[in-house]
């Protein structure tokens, strides 16, 4: 797809440039290792990497162009030179117009907040096919085109190949597009250049402060996102959370609240929170969920709410939301034939997500059944959450084992003292220590007798462990299942 330079910095804030803007170019690079003869190279300032240190690999790789904050003393003279004031967006905006502006094309929904991303922007996907449109995703567990999957690797996939995604999606001839948009992406600009329709916040509790360092920091990289939306587009928020107000103070898009305990546009009332799943009053319709827990209850709300919110028909929202299933690690059960215990795997990271895991847990068991969590905390993150959810598990479970999750880099051993910190005197006998994730998990299913409940917490649908920069095989699932028949 080749096309001039001089058109894709139509939209950017150039600063000064120097050669031939008028010349054609073959394709976009932030990563001078994939540059070609005839591409353009935009040095990005990355977390672990400055592009503009490599500037000169981009050159002798056969770059015609860089696009930069800061250019080098001196460039060979057929080199084009752009000095931008931002990289990261002048990136998104150039691969917008290089795939021929494809979010244009589409009913883009972004969805952000701490939790219930994934499965809001996947049940969006699902109900959406269910109304008969072809509909594309973009979330962590995965992307798809429709009913084809494509690997996901990030919560938001760098601009580049987030336009390319989209312009893959118009081509397969999708209508609408769910994405989720984290706080990272917003912060670096990965979500530069698109044309969002729509926008949702779930809520926010602390998250990422390893990457954000401070709780305002990261609220206000969530708001990035709602500040950037035209006023064409909506702008649906949690009014149940108390910086969904937050979210919406500068926006231009239409303002849409949501909620299960006040007023607000889009409300429903919880009628029924079984193992079976839910009952949900919505538009005066009563509506079942095979999904479980309040915090879900939310989640099919805001499905339904941006489904109102594109023109469509409540009734068939209404009906094509009964029928939706559960999101792969996002409170999963599994049932032992003969058995009355239940497993359950989540992807419930922070002390928030566990924390409504095992309330909604709480409510479902029976009287005489025991909660056994299996918790651990990543390595190379925010240190500060790790006491916190170890005091959480021990607040709402009978039994605890603190575990490794993805330890990456650091010593599983001293994530597990960390984490050990927020257990209370008073919760001391209840708690065990067991290194290895699969050996933990075997110790909780043998454990589980009567109709006990057991959580495996913190990594839900990833398929694999972490651990000093390799991606083992691991499946929390597959794992707890195999464990579990053993023991029958």
């Amino acid at each position: 797809m080749s096309t001039t330079l001089e058109d894709l910095l139509e939209p950017v804030k150039v600063l000064a440039a120097n050669g031939q803007l008028d010349r054609k170019i073959e394709s976009l690079q932030f990563d001078s290792r994939k540059v070609k003869r005839g591409d353009v190279f935009i040095a990005i300032r990355g977390t672990q990497v400055d592009g503009h240190d490599y500037i000169s690999s981009a050159v002798d790789q056969g770059a015609v162009a860089i696009v930069a904050e800061a250019l080098p003393d001196s460039l060979p003279d057929q080199i084009v030179s752009v000095l931008v004031a931002d990289s990261a967006m002048a990136l998104g905006k150039m691969a917008s117009l290089y795939y021929g502006e494809p979010s244009r094309q589409l009913k883009l929904v972004g969805v952000t907040g701490t939790n219930g991303k994934t499965t809001t922007v996947t049940l969006l996907h699902e109900l959406f096919l269910r109304l008969g449109y072809k509909a594309g995703l973009l979330s962590t567990v995965r992307n798809k085109i429709g009913e084809m999957p494509l690997p996901a690797t990030h919560t938001t996939p760098d601009a580049l190949a987030v336009h390319a995604l989209l312009r893959d999606m118009v081509d397969a001839g999708c209508d609408y597009a769910f994405m989720e948009v984290s706080s990272h992406a917003a912060h670096q600009r990965r979500i530069a250049g698109l044309d969002f329709d729509g926008a949702v916040f779930t809520n926010i509790t602390h998250d990422h402060l390893d990457y954000h360092k401070t709780f305002k920091a990261y609220i206000e990289a969530k708001k990035m996102f709602f500040d950037m939306l035209p006023d064409t587009a909506f702008a649906l928020v949690n009014a149940d959370d108390r910086r969904g107000e937050v979210m919406l103070q500068n926006t231009l898009a239409k303002r849409y609240t949501y909620s299960l305990r006040s007023m607000a546009n889009f409300r429903a009332k919880l009628l029924d929170n079984a193992v079976t799943g839910l009952q949900l009053l919505i538009d005066g319709q009563e509506v079942f969920s095979r999904l479980i827990g309040d915090f879900n209850a939310y989640n099919l709300l805001a499905v339904y709410s941006v489904s109102i919110l594109l023109e469509q028909d409540h009734m068939e929202s209404l009906t094509a939301l009964s029928e939706l299933g559960a999101v792969d690690g996002r409170f999963e059960t599994i049932a032992t034939p003969g058995k009355s215990y239940i497993g359950i795997v989540d992807y419930a990271h922070t002390p928030d997500a566990l924390e409504k895991v095992l309330q909604t847990i709480d409510q479902l068991r029976q009287r005489d059944s025991r909660i056994i969590t299996v918790v651990g905390c990543g390595g190379d993150r925010d240190r500060a959450k790790r006491p916190v959810m170890a005091k959480t598990a021990c607040a709402f479970s009978d039994q605890v084992i603190l575990t490794s999750d993805n330890p990456r880099t650091e010593d599983p051993e001293a994530i597990l003292e960390d984490m050990w910190k927020g257990v209370p005197k008073d919760a001391v006998r209840k708690v065990l220590t067991i290194v290895n994730r699969r050996e933990a998990i075997r110790t909780a299913a043998a454990l589980a007798q009567g109709a006990d409940m057991v959580l495996i917490a913190g990594k839900g649908h990833e398929k694999y462990q972490e651990v000093n920069g390799e991606r083992l095989p691991f499946d929390d699932k597959a794992e707890l299942e195999g464990a579990l028949q053993e023991k029958s």
